[in-house]
């Protein structure tokens, strides 16, 4: 595997210039992207959370696992409405959160200790990104949780592919529930990527910090301006940082350096959009059985529930 310094150069000198989405991560990145989710704008985590809260009784009553396993975590707040209905039921698990940032993880397990006293916690640090294979075994039935439609941030063949990887990650037996947003008005869009308050422009800047002190970069970040659009013939967001003017970068102490004309975009991320076909057909054709498919009443947001056969 590429180091993170060879991995960003790879991509600021690329055809299209990017920076992997992963480096938006670091502690404070976490935490705006928390205050993303909070503003008006943003619906997808409003609309998975009632989802959650409407049909979280359902998927553990039907799942019953003996782990949850949460790709993603963050501070891990959706996974208290999946642990609440635990609670309900009166069914206990161990919970696994599996985030590349560290400081999260440690907040969320201290979080979810205290709130949660009868909850086993085996933190996972890591970059999912790098593969499934090493993920550790657990007796019983383990349900997989990847949330807040982050497969959106895989293209259209890497999202299946990884949801491939996913399927020969689990055993026969073991379910994974998957948070996915849907087609829907450019303009709602739009608007849930370029809040009103610039918390997500905010939130785009950020990788260029994380850039600064992890690689010994020095992106100047006024120099910068956040941009998201939606690109309708991909069906996806992207979100791109906008060079105001000419530079130049430093990457590295070895002097690696690039240059940038104004006007210049680097993407950051995309969000893809999906159909109700094609969301499903990803389970079916890498050999899941999907149990259930959970959207609202505007058909804005999937949450679907599959099943490994055996």
């Amino acid at each position: 595997m590429p180091g993170m310094l060879e991995e960003v150069l790879a991509g600021l000198t690329a055809t299209t210039r990017a920076i992997p989405p992963k480096y938006f991560y670091d502690d404070h990145g976490s935490l705006l992207f928390d205050r993303i989710c909070s503003t008006q704008e943003y619906y997808l985590t409003r609309t998975e959370t009632d989802l959650l809260i409407s049909h979280g009784t359902d998927i553990i009553a039907t799942t019953r696992p003996a782990q949850i396993l949460e790709l993603g975590s963050g501070i891990s707040h959706k996974v208290r409405l999946l642990l609440d209905a635990c609670g309900k039921l009166s069914h206990t698990c161990e919970y696994a959160p599996f985030d590349v940032c560290e400081e999260m993880v440690d907040l969320a397990t201290n979080r979810l200790a205290a709130d949660y006293p009868w909850l086993s916690i085996t933190p996972l640090l890591g970059d999912y990104h790098a593969g499934l294979g090493n993920l550790p075994k657990t007796g019983g039935v383990r349900l997989l949780a990847f949330l807040g439609s982050s497969i959106g941030n895989f293209t259209a063949a890497a999202g299946r592919e990884f949801v491939r990887d996913i399927r020969l990650s689990l055993q026969p037996g073991d379910f994974f529930l998957l948070g996915a947003d849907r087609v829907k008005s450019a303009a709602i869009l739009h608007a849930a990527y370029n809040d009103a308050d610039g918390i997500t422009a905010e939130f785009n800047l950020n990788i260029l910090r994380v850039l600064n002190s992890t690689i010994q970069a020095n992106f100047d970040l006024d120099n910068f301006s956040h941009s998201a659009v939606y690109n309708a013939d991909l069906g996806q967001i992207e979100m791109y940082l906008i060079a105001k003017q000419e530079q130049k970068v430093q990457l590295g102490k070895a002097g690696i350096s690039i240059r940038l004309a104004a006007g210049e975009r680097i993407l950051t991320e995309i969000s893809r959009k999906y159909g109700v076909v094609e969301l499903e057909s990803m389970f079916i054709d890498n050999d899941f059985k999907l149990v259930r498919h959970y959207q609202p009443d505007n058909q804005w947001y999937s949450l679907l529930l599959a099943q490994v056969p055996g």
